[in-house]
């Protein structure tokens, strides 16, 4: 099979992630400050690593998630909104940033105010800094790559255009950690939703949000944290503040894995690179119409057949060639109407470290197979 759909979710894993998750199984549960007897903790362990990702210094700041979705609620729900506060987001956005935010515009009476895109789906700064400067968001949302495009937005300069205006930032690292450096310190974000399922290449069920100090979250959900159980409150501190219940310690335990495989592999970027380029460039020659997309990027591309239907493009893919890629909006229902392939979606072909040449000479061959 030739998988290419690795900016919904990896495959394969690391390895040694499934062996780490079913040793975790195995062993006698032991959860921290849950448990009357000492045991190594790999959760805890998987906690300090995601900081060394992150490069900040404080592990307490990273609150264990179940995916991005789940870091991404916990954030805009638990937010110290002010009466009629707005918030400023992107077209690019998943709907895992943009469905919270029409919620809490029905339900909390908070503004919601939506920045254009280019005909790649990057965020244009000078349009950014005009709504900055007209609508005073009180948090800026906007994601770090485009899940559609592969397009890397210029967050840095995002960032610092709203923290000049007096917003808090919100950062969706979910498409890019793994494959490149996430700074929330150095970029003055102010909070980064991530995954473990894609990039990081650890199991579903997990993820994280990094919260720095210049923010208080209200908890979301509230119950058991094995400390301080007399409190009528959630504790004070992080990370028990915002984490209620039990954690899903097998699959933290293969996060842990998978980020230790990667800090002793390197990822190859400019292998990668080449591979997208002479995709790109293949599907182009053969008729196809694809979204032009420059560096910086992600290793996706986006593109449609001219006289095919997307999601009879992606059957064929599947059934005649055993290619899995995906088809449609993406979850990202804004950004379409700026790309050349149309407000219907396009065929997505997302590419991670386990591709190899001839998986990429095979959908080649596919797609000329289709079209000619």
């Amino acid at each position: 099979m030739i998988y290419l759909n690795n900016a919904a979710t990896s495959w394969p894993k690391a390895p040694r992630v499934a062996a780490t998750v079913a040793k975790k199984l195995h062993d006698i549960p032991f959860h921290a400050d849950r448990s009357g007897f000492n045991s190594p903790a790999s959760e805890m362990n998987c906690r300090s690593l995601l900081a060394e990702t992150l490069h900040i210094i404080d592990s307490s700041r990273i609150i264990y998630c179940c995916n991005a979705t789940h870091a991404l609620n916990l954030a805009l729900y638990g937010f110290p909104w002010k009466q009629g506060a707005t918030v400023l987001t992107t077209a690019a956005e998943h709907n895992a940033v943009l469905r919270p935010l029409y919620y809490l515009r029905k339900h909390r009476g908070i503004q919601v105010e939506i920045v254009s895109v280019d005909s790649m789906g990057r965020v244009i700064p000078e349009l950014w800094e005009q709504a900055v400067k007209k609508f005073s968001p009180q948090l800026a949302v906007f994601t770090h790559a485009s899940n559609v495009t592969g397009a890397i937005q210029p967050v840095v300069e995002l960032s610092n255009i709203a923290k000049n205006g007096g917003a808090a930032t919100l950062l969706d690292a979910s498409q890019t950690l793994g494959v490149m450096d996430v700074l929330p310190d150095s970029w003055s974000i102010d909070m980064v939703a991530f995954t473990g399922h894609k990039y990081l290449l650890g199991p579903a069920g997990t993820g994280g949000l990094y919260v720095a100090n210049t923010i208080e979250l209200e908890p979301v959900w509230v119950g058991g944290t094995g400390t301080l159980s007399d409190r009528e409150d959630m504790p004070p501190q992080l990370p028990a503040r915002l984490e209620a219940g039990t954690p899903n310690d097998p699959a933290l335990a293969g996060l842990a894995q998978a980020i230790l495989w990667q800090k002793q592999q390197p990822l190859d970027l400019k292998a990668m690179d080449e591979q997208v380029a002479k995709l790109s460039l293949g599907f182009k020659e053969f008729g196809a119409k694809v979204v032009e997309v420059s560096s910086p990027r992600m290793p996706v591309i986006a593109f449609v057949l001219p006289g095919w239907k997307v999601d009879e493009v992606g059957e064929i893919l599947y059934k005649s060639f055993d290619l899995v890629c995906r088809t449609g909006l993406h979850c990202a229902p804004l950004i379409h109407k700026f790309l050349v392939t149309g407000e219907d979606g396009n065929i997505r072909v997302s590419l991670s470290r386990f591709t190899s040449i001839e998986d990429i000479d095979d959908t080649l061959f596919a797609i000329r197979d289709i079209l000619l």
